[in-house]
């Protein structure tokens, strides 16, 4: 199989990084014969396939609906004779539609879906998630497939590969104090923390009221950190202000050394309201850290309630500073979830395990 992926993606995430370790996993399969990825011009994605010697190609992508584009994204696949076209976009889902239907090309769609959102919004949204060249519809989770069921009419055509994570990338599972001597926190603070991009969904506001809970409650000493970048991230940085809570959270901006920086948590808490799967959680996993996440979207796919994790009622502060409180004080309770939470991983999540049930998907089409 000659497989291409696509995306003309801006940003760096969860799904972003899925291209790159499915990429770096499929070098070692023999029923690929060769692979490419087509990505927007200067991105995290484009950059970080290059330093990787990937076979990568930048596309200068101002539309998704840029007729030059889908023309160009055709003659890649007749040049390289693809067999599949992997889409990662919404953009790029436009895109390789538009170039299938003007330009005739023979390879075969396959759309990756990572959202819980509803796509039945226009008739174009709708129409081109039903598009008769669209073969396949992989979705990250069974909220994912649940809420694409609204526009897509032959659900025969969905089914589910899991998030991703490179195990092999978080090898630290022992604290050196890290993150408190670069913030100057008191040794004797346990370190609860969140990673996510500063957007809706993540729900900083209800992990900001837990915070604000604890504090009052004083019955642990914690500093609670937050990682990440995003476009709320200012209405959030005014919102701890607006709580008092600067001496007790610490925003540490965008980081790159996410495995060394997670170990030194001491808890993970994630209050994210609809995710597809939370990746992050499965490198907490690979860290060894005790988790407390949202019972929403797909997170109870990877978070099995009081086994691996546990699970509060979403956007309850009180539930989560209950959780919070009670996990943090059972030592021995967490070394179950955490041992029990990296065998689930290594289990269901891997790039190995991930890769071949993908391999599976894609080459169910290709045969076809």
């Amino acid at each position: 199989m000659n497989l291409l992926q696509i995306t003309v993606s801006k940003v760096w995430r969860g799904h972003e990084q899925k291209i790159i370790y499915l990429y770096e996993a499929f070098e070692d399969n023999p029923g690929i014969d060769n692979q490419f990825i087509l990505c927007a011009k200067d991105t995290p994605v484009h950059a970080i396939a290059v330093e990787k010697k990937m076979q990568v190609t930048g596309l200068d992508v101002s539309s998704e609906y840029n007729i030059k584009v889908a023309k160009q994204i055709s003659e890649f696949i007749r040049k390289h004779k693809i067999d599949v076209v992997f889409i990662h976009s919404s953009k790029a889902h436009t895109l390789a539609v538009i170039s299938h239907l003007l330009f005739k090309h023979s390879a075969k769609l396959v759309l990756c879906r990572t959202l819980i959102k509803r796509v039945d919004t226009n008739f174009f949204r709708k129409w081109k998630y039903n598009y008769k060249g669209i073969k396949k519809i992989i979705c990250v989770s069974n909220p994912v497939v649940d809420v694409l069921k609204f526009a897509v009419k032959d659900h025969s055509r969905m089914c589910v590969v899991g998030s991703v994570t490179d195990v092999d990338k978080f090898t630290k599972t022992e604290k050196n104090g890290l993150l408190h001597k670069e913030f100057n926190i008191p040794t004797d603070h346990k370190i609860i923390g969140n990673i996510a991009e500063f957007t809706g969904f993540k729900d900083h506001y209800t992990w900001i009221d837990t915070v604000e809970e604890l504090v009052k409650r004083n019955r642990i000493k914690a500093t609670y950190i937050l990682v990440g970048k995003g476009g709320l991230e200012n209405d959030i940085r005014n919102y701890v202000r607006e709580k008092n809570l600067e001496k007790h959270i610490v925003f540490t901006g965008f980081r790159k050394d996410i495995p060394e920086l997670l170990p030194e948590f001491d808890l993970f808490m994630f209050t994210s309201n609809n995710e597809p799967t939370g990746g992050v959680l499965l490198e907490a996993y690979a860290c060894r850290v005790p988790i407390v996440a949202a019972n929403a979207g797909g997170i109870p796919e990877v978070i099995v309630h009081n086994k691996t994790g546990l699970l509060a009622e979403v956007g309850n502060p009180i539930d989560f500073a209950d959780k919070v409180e009670y996990l943090i004080s059972q030592p021995q309770l967490q070394k179950e979830f955490t041992e029990n939470g990296y065998r689930y991983l290594i289990d269901n999540f891997t790039k190995d395990v991930i890769s071949e049930k993908m391999f599976k998907e894609l080459n169910e089409v290709n045969e076809k």
